[in-house]
């Protein structure tokens, strides 16, 4: 039986990463999607020193034409695509004088547009071959517009209800979707002193969204359940006290991200 191929979008740093060397010891071909050329050259050879099989192909998620070609050439590498997990995101925090317009485009290029490129290159095919699986990977900030992370919180809740239809519609067609919101995740940029409530690492996380695609889970999946039972919380406390416990939002230092540097809970790669 050939080896299911899964493609990884922001594979070169945090989850996308992690996620990648998991995949590829639990015998996946793993198609390796990010800006950053040489980082995937390294996982790629790493990937391959290890027994694995991958292929790097450097695309910007919110390139439409060029995410398609790099998806394209990791077909032509190693088959069709199994799972496709839309990873990649960034994180930068809102701000209100003057209001940083470009990065909140930027936020949902990367963050919403990316997701939808990333889906509209494999699905096609999906629904032809009648199977597959969509992983996308939000946050659980995507439950609460918070201070501060506006940008990030709306990119995050779009991805949620776009998967979420994408669900309904696929779900006679033989395509699982999985919207997976983690928590905190340490990153290489994460300071050392600054620990998040209830952050997990990358590896841990990767193992999380590793068992969602083994047993082809559909539906909204939240991890840590701690941090996912206070944000819950949060979403339902009054604005003075959301304000109290987060502060106020764009004097906030930047500490958690994928590739930029949010607060938000959630972190992917770029």
């Amino acid at each position: 039986m050939t080896a299911p191929v899964a493609v990884i979008t922001g594979a070169s740093s945090g989850i996308g990463r992690a996620l990648a060397l998991e995949l590829a010891s639990g015998g996946y071909r793993v198609g390796l999607v990010a800006r950053r050329r040489e980082a995937l050259r390294e996982l790629a050879e790493g990937i391959a020193s290890r027994g694995g099989a991958a292929f790097a192909a450097a695309a910007d998620v919110a390139d439409r034409e060029a995410l398609c070609e790099a998806i394209g050439a990791i077909e032509a590498a190693l088959g069709p695509v199994d799972v496709m997990v839309a990873n990649a995101g960034v994180g930068v925090p809102t701000r209100l004088d003057p209001l940083n317009v470009r990065d909140v485009e930027e936020t949902f290029r990367v963050n919403v547009l990316g997701v939808v490129y990333s889906i509209e290159a494999v699905l096609p095919g999906m629904i032809a071959r009648g199977r597959g699986q969509l992983v996308a990977i939000s946050s659980l900030a995507a439950f609460k517009g918070l201070p501060g992370e506006s940008a990030y919180c709306a990119s995050k809740a779009a991805v949620n209800a776009y998967a979420e239809g994408l669900r309904i519609a696929l779900r006679k067609k033989g395509v699982a979707v999985a919207t997976v919101c983690p928590g905190f995740v340490a990153t290489s940029i994460t300071p050392m002193d600054s620990a998040a409530p209830f952050e997990i690492s990358a590896e841990a996380a990767a193992r999380r969204i590793a068992r969602v695609i083994a047993r082809r889970k559909s539906g909204l999946v939240r991890f840590p359940w701690p941090m996912a039972l206070l944000m819950g919380l949060i979403a339902r406390l009054p604005d003075r006290l959301v304000a109290r416990l987060v502060g106020h939002g764009p004097e906030m230092p930047a500490g958690h991200a994928d590739a930029a540097g949010s607060l938000a809970p959630g972190a992917g790669g770029g």
